[in-house]
């Protein structure tokens, strides 16, 4: 019953806590919080308890839970988070009462479907909550409901729904192939299957299904567009938490499923490095403190792909001690990257609070007498960097001790493994210089205009106290879990494996690669940033404009390419005598199932807008009755068309899905002629 209290109580909570906030919002958020407490001191018995459920009836085989120690970590880990957003959205939100009623319902939702994926024991139960939790977070999206929002909410739904369309077809494909989706027996079944090249089809479309909520390259166009326009609580939410969503789904799948294939842990891997080098140059030139941070996001679940890669690699060649090393850099690193992330990003919705504005010049010298904030940021920019001590420099050295692993354990792949060494090693650096870059512009220089800087000067107190705990507090464990006697630990019981406990973080060889990586940020930082970035006291942003994958491959190939292919296969069906009436009655079905199914969401959402979900106006006056129900009606009418707009947007992208899902199976049907 806990595993059930855990993932369904919030769940149910979140339609009390909406309904309390009709009539008391000051109730409502402190409801809110006290929902993640609970939740999060549910989680604390999950490792004592090792519980599993099963929850029969339901999408035929049910849904099924379980508890192992990677399973326990993460699910504390997960209410901590929520946890500790839910208390800074106290005072984040004091000022705001627009849509907060939707907020902390999709909150509290969504942690529910979260710890429903990493509480999972078979893939069919980890794809429903990961798609449930797919939309209830795209509301922290467009929360504000600016231009800017709605335009990263159309692209947060985008991958969603193809993420989401790839990723079933890769179930159905392993289903097929292995007659179980079960982690407990996966292993067993693709040992037995004899399906490889099935199998293989099967783990690439589950890899983007899960990369595209991990912000993994070429699926990631969300990342960098979604966290600076979401309130700050909730993009530590969407980095700390919903990007490892996606993380598990991967690493469960190459642990159970092909973590014998060495080409799937070679695909793993280059995806990987190119992700890590991609976010980290975008992050190197971003001049907004919240989307350099969304981009070190992306870079950080580069590293956490290049583990997972060079884990699968070591398995698939024998080598059990280099996997073991791989996996468990893998498992701390997501540890980590949480933990940090809920400290950076909740120290940059202070930096909100305050200055309402996120631009490196505007924010320059805020921070120089915020002495607990600054103390915060400085420990999450030393974990994250991996400077030693600190709790990134663990994980990432056993990262970086994979890679080298795998260079003796593959001699055929030493070259490129080589290069990969040097790709991480100076991805590392960026890492610290990009990081250096914005603590020393917040908290150390000055800002160009004297009487601006003067005004932050005597601005000495910038949060209340119940703030401090929620952003101060998490930073201590920045050190703690900087500690070998600590992370070997939480390593051994994650990986179900003592033998980790022998690694020596603080070896000479180990060292000298942190060693490498912070040279190397320094380097970059006095040698680019300081004279190539920052320009006539001010830092500039020269990354070209048009050089965006989403306005430079990813619209026009939904817009233009795909729809000439697809007018090209209509184009020889009309010319066919026989197929060209059987084209037109498909066409004008499905044109028609498509009209009825767009505006039956649409007028779905429109009455659940009218009558459950209407948003009350706090404090609205009634004495004028006209007035007020000419602005219920215009705010009502432009709602209805952003949401009518939004779902009419994911149906389109449903098609799209669609047609993408049927070229895999014809690519499927020509490989099962070649290959079979």
């Amino acid at each position: 019953m806990l595993i059930a209290w855990i993932v369904f109580f919030p769940i149910a909570a979140a339609f009390a806590v909406y309904l309390t906030g009709r009539h008391h919002e000051h109730a409502r958020d402190l409801a809110g919080a006290a929902v993640t407490a609970a939740v999060f001191l549910l989680a604390l018995g999950l490792p004592s308890a090792r519980p599993s459920l099963d929850i029969g009836g339901i999408l035929v085989n049910g849904l099924h839970f379980m508890t192992d120690g990677f399973r326990a970590v993460y699910g504390i880990v997960t209410a901590f988070m929520w946890l500790g957003t839910s208390v800074f959205s106290l005072e984040y939100f004091r000022h705001e009462r627009e849509g907060l009623n939707r907020y902390w319902f999709f909150v509290l939702v969504t942690l529910g479907a979260t710890e429903g994926v990493m509480l999972s024991a078979d893939l069919m139960t980890t794809f429903v909550f990961f798609e449930m939790l797919s939309f209830t977070s795209f509301t922290w999206v467009i929360h504000e409901e600016t231009p800017e929002a709605v335009r990263a909410g159309y692209t947060y739904l985008f991958i969603a729904v193809i993420g989401g369309l790839v990723l079933f077809m890769g179930l159905l494909l392993l289903m097929h192939a292995c007659g179980t989706l079960d982690f407990r027996e996966l292993k067993e079944a693709v040992r037995t299957a004899g399906r490889e090249k099935e199998i293989l089809a099967a783990g690439i479309c589950i890899l983007f299904g899960f990369g595209a909520k991990a912000g993994m390259f070429p699926v990631h166009i969300w990342l960098p567009k979604a966290h600076p326009v979401a309130p700050s609580p909730a993009s530590a939410l969407l980095s700390g938490i919903l990007t490892k969503v996606g993380i598990y789904g991967i690493l469960m799948t190459a642990m159970e499923a092909l973590s014998d294939s060495m080409f799937y842990g070679r695909f793993i891997l280059v995806l990987g490095l190119v992700t890590m080098l991609l976010g980290a140059v975008l992050a190197l030139f971003s001049v907004n403190l919240k989307r350099t941070l969304a981009c070190s996001s992306m870079s950080q679940i580069g590293f956490i792909l290049t583990g997972c890669g060079m884990y699968v690699q070591l398995h698939a060649a024998g080598s059990e001690e280099g996997a073991l090393v791989a996996l468990a850099g893998t498992m701390l690193h997501m540890l980590n990257h949480s933990l940090i992330k809920l400290v950076l990003f909740t120290a940059a919705g202070v930096v909100v609070m305050n200055l309402h504005t996120l631009t490196l010049d505007d924010i320059r010298g805020w921070g120089r007498n915020k002495r607990f904030l600054k103390a915060a940021f400085a420990l999450g920019a030393l974990g994250i960097s991996g400077v030693p001590l600190f709790n990134g420099y663990i994980s990432k050295t056993l990262l970086h001790e994979g890679i080298v692993e795998g260079i003796h354990e593959l001699p055929s792949a030493a070259a490129a493994l080589h290069a990969s060494e040097w790709v991480f090693l100076f991805t590392g650096g960026l890492t610290f210089a990009y990081m250096l870059k914005l603590f020393l512009c917040i908290f150390v220089e000055k800002n160009a205009q004297a009487s601006r800087q003067a005004e932050y000067d005597a601005q000495s107190a910038c949060m209340n106290p119940l703030s401090t705990a929620a952003v101060c507090g998490p930073s201590v464990l920045m050190v703690l879990l900087g500690q070998p006697f600590i992370m070997n630990r939480i390593a051994a019981y994650m990986t179900q494996n003592e033998e980790i406990l022998s690694f020596r973080a603080f070896a000479a060889v180990n060292l000298k690669g942190g060693a490498i990586s912070l040279a190397i940020g320094c380097a970059v930082y006095l040698l680019f940033v300081k004279r190539v970035l920052y320009r006539n006291q001010s830092y500039v942003n020269l990354w070209p404009e048009w050089l965006d994958l989403e306005d430079l491959v990813m619209r026009p190939l939904l817009t233009r390419v795909l729809p000439g292919i697809f007018g090209s296969i209509l184009a020889v069906f009309g010319e066919n005598r026989i197929l060209k009436p059987c084209g037109k009655i498909v066409l004008f079905a499905g044109s028609l199932i498509g009209r009825i199914l767009a505006d039956s969401v649409d007028g779905l959402i429109v009455l659940m807008r009218k009558t459950f979900v209407r948003e009350r106006k706090s404090g609205r006056p009634d004495t004028d009755k006209m007035t007020f129900m000419r602005t219920a009606v215009e705010a009502t009418q432009e709602t209805a068309d952003l949401i009518a707009g939004n779902f009419s947007f994911a149906m389109m992208m449903t098609c799209i899905g669609i047609l993408i899902v049927l070229g895999v199976l014809v690519l499927l049907a020509v490989f099962h002629v070649r290959f079979f």
